[in-house]
């Protein structure tokens, strides 16, 4: 019997453990110098010249990114439908309203044309998804943001180190989050970085993050306590001199698998765009649930169905989006399957994810 191959697989090694241990016998266990240090890292490696805040949720990221950017009661924001609820659920509990837009077929990120076609009179920003590590249309996007007079932020919870042109995703919105949950890329253990356009945006970030206040007792506004450990910090750190690395194993498991996949369509990259394959995502035509449940109870290999129901359909959200029609959305939604793709995958984990898929996809599932 094979052993099983997870479709995510997070890598915490010894150097993350000592960094934890450093900061416990330090005694300085919340925010304080590693996350200052973290922050700075993070902006030199991924976004250079934008300040980074360190909070302790890629939501929270989300959340205070929209506050700080001024979002709040009777501004629409546009957000895509497929994607994690997180999206939709931060402009919500800012006080706004998600409007919910078709995506691109061949990207699964927002679609420009749907999105200019939603833009209304309220319409306060435009947020994006780089879902499973692929950058949105950030050009065309820019272009209607800056013709409506609106804003633009940044999802990016599934993409560090992707980038449009040359450009990294990150440096495009008034502001930007990258999750750093166990699954990511890279990790913290738990926590989201925000890189921030302009200095206001950044220090709205470190009051809201911390009560609304910059001085002990001296709240400005109302915040929250949404910090950082420095324990989560430290292993942010460790991994942020890793990722690089791990980034170039998942590309070169992704062309393995886009030159050896057959019977599935396998995930197109845009001119210009570097993919980070958070995900791996394919296309299956025919009974994409049956193909999950038989490559994990047949070949014993694990593979993530993102996202099954579109949040414009979701309990939680579908108040917002009474009667909408997103067919690309919703096509996607009964199609996609995500595959292993991960840095820990062997040479003999990639063919075997190739021969089980092909063995499927040719019997239909």
């Amino acid at each position: 019997m094979n052993d099983f191959v997870p479709a995510a697989k997070p890598v915490i090694g010894d150097e993350e453990r000592e960094a934890v241990d450093r900061v416990l016998r330090s005694g300085m266990i919340a925010q304080g110098p590693e996350v200052a240090a973290f922050e700075t890292e993070f902006s030199a490696h991924f976004v250079p010249g934008r300040v980074t805040v360190a909070v302790n949720s890629g939501t929270s990221g989300l959340h205070l990114g929209l506050l700080a950017a001024g979002v709040g009661p009777g501004d629409e924001v546009l957000v895509p439908s497929f994607t994690f609820a997180a999206t939709a659920n931060a402009v919500a509990l800012a006080g706004a309203t998600p409007v919910f837009v078709d995506i691109e077929p061949e990207t699964f990120t927002l679609a420009p044309d749907a999105a200019a076609a939603a833009v209304t009179e309220r319409t306060r920003g435009i947020l994006p998804v780089h879902l499973y590590g692929h950058p949105a249309r950030m050009q065309e996007l820019e272009a209607i943001a800056a013709s409506h007079g609106i804003d633009l932020y940044e999802d990016a919870a599934q993409a560090h180190g992707a980038s449009l042109n040359g450009r990294p995703v990150g440096s495009f919105g008034q502001f930007a989050m990258f999750s750093l949950y166990p699954t990511k890329n890279m990790t913290s253990g738990e926590g989201g970085m925000v890189t921030a356009a302009t200095d206001e945006i950044a220090r709205r970030l470190k009051l809201l993050r911390n009560q609304g206040m910059e001085r002990q007792y001296e709240n400005e506004l109302i915040g929250f306590n949404n910090r950082m450990t420095d324990i989560h910090a430290a292993i942010g750190r460790v991994q942020l001199t890793k990722v690089d690395a791990w980034t170039r194993a998942r590309r070169n498991n992704a062309a393995f698998l886009d030159a050896n996949l057959r019977g599935v369509v396998v995930p197109p990259v845009a001119d210009g765009a570097v993919h980070v394959y958070h995900q791996y995502t394919v296309r299956v035509s025919e009974d994409r649930d049956r193909f999950v449940a038989a490559l994990k109870e047949e070949h014993q290999i694990g593979a993530g169905v993102y996202y099954p129901i579109p949040n414009h359909r979701l309990p939680s959200l579908a108040s917002y989006a009474p009667g909408l029609d997103l067919p690309e959305t919703e096509r996607a939604a009964k199609e996609v399957v995500s595959l292993p793709v991960h840095p820990s995958l062997s040479e003999g984990d990639l063919e075997r994810i190739v021969t089980a898929v092909n063995v499927l996809a040719q019997a239909g599932g």
